[in-house]
C-alpha cells in the first residue's frame, strides 16, 4: 500500500518537472527555436490547436523561425495567433510563408525574463510540495486505519521527502539552465 502512494504521488512529481521543463523551454532566450511557438494556438475550423500542427516551423538562421502553412488560409490565422500571444514578436507575411525575427533580448528584458523564469519555478516547487502534502495525508489515512504501522509511516514519509528533495533539485537545476541561457549575450 505504501508502495502505491509513493509511486503514484512520484509519478505526479515527474509530470510536474516536465511541465516547469516545457514551460522553461517556451521562454524566448535571444535564439530561434521553434518551441517558442509551443503555447500559441490558432483557430483551425472552429478549435484552437497549436501553430505546429497547421504548418511546418523551421529555423533557417539563428535569430529567425520560418513557418509553412500546409493550407493557405492558414497563413492570416497563423500571423493573428503570433500578434496576440505574449511572445513579443512581429511575424512578416509574404503570402507563402510567416518570418518571425527574433530581436536581440535588452539587458531589462532579460532580467524580466529571469523573474518570470524564478515565479514558474517556484510555482513549480510548490506544485511539488503540495504533492508531498497529499503523499503525506494518505499515509497518514493508512496509519489510522491501522493498516500500517507508526514506524512504517515515517520511513514512508522520509522516502517521500527523498524524492520531493530530488524533484525540486531537477527543478532547480532546469531553472539555471535556462537562467544562464537567457543571460547569454
Amino acid at each position: 500500500m505504501i508502495k502505491e502512494v509513493i509511486a503514484k504521488n512520484e509519478e505526479r512529481m515527474k509530470k510536474t518537472l516536465s511541465a516547469a521543463k516545457s514551460e522553461f523551454v517556451s521562454l524566448r532566450a535571444g535564439r530561434a527555436t521553434p518551441a517558442l511557438l509551443d503555447k500559441v494556438m490558432v483557430e483551425y475550423y472552429g478549435s484552437l490547436v497549436p501553430v505546429n500542427q497547421v504548418g511546418n516551423i523551421s529555423v533557417p538562421e539563428p535569430r529567425m523561425i520560418l513557418i509553412q502553412p500546409w493550407e493557405k488560409p492558414m497563413l492570416h490565422e497563423i500571423e493573428k495567433a503570433i500578434t496576440r500571444s505574449d511572445l513579443g514578436l512581429s511575424p512578416n507575411n509574404d503570402g507563402t510563408v510567416i518570418r518571425l525575427n527574433i530581436p536581440q533580448l535588452t539587458e531589462e528584458r532579460r532580467t524580466d525574463l529571469v523573474k518570470t523564469l524564478n515565479k514558474r519555478a517556484e510555482e513549480s516547487k510548490v506544485s511539488v510540495r503540495n504533492i508531498r502534502r497529499d503523499a503525506n495525508e494518505a499515509i497518514k489515512k493508512l496509519e489510522k486505519a491501522k493498516s500500517i504501522t507508526e514506524d512504517d509511516a515515517k520511513k514512508a514519509q522520509e522516502d517521500i521527502q527523498k524524492i520531493v528533495d530530488k524533484y525540486i533539485k531537477e527543478i532547480d537545476i532546469a531553472r539555471a539552465e535556462k537562467e544562464k541561457e537567457i543571460m547569454e549575450v
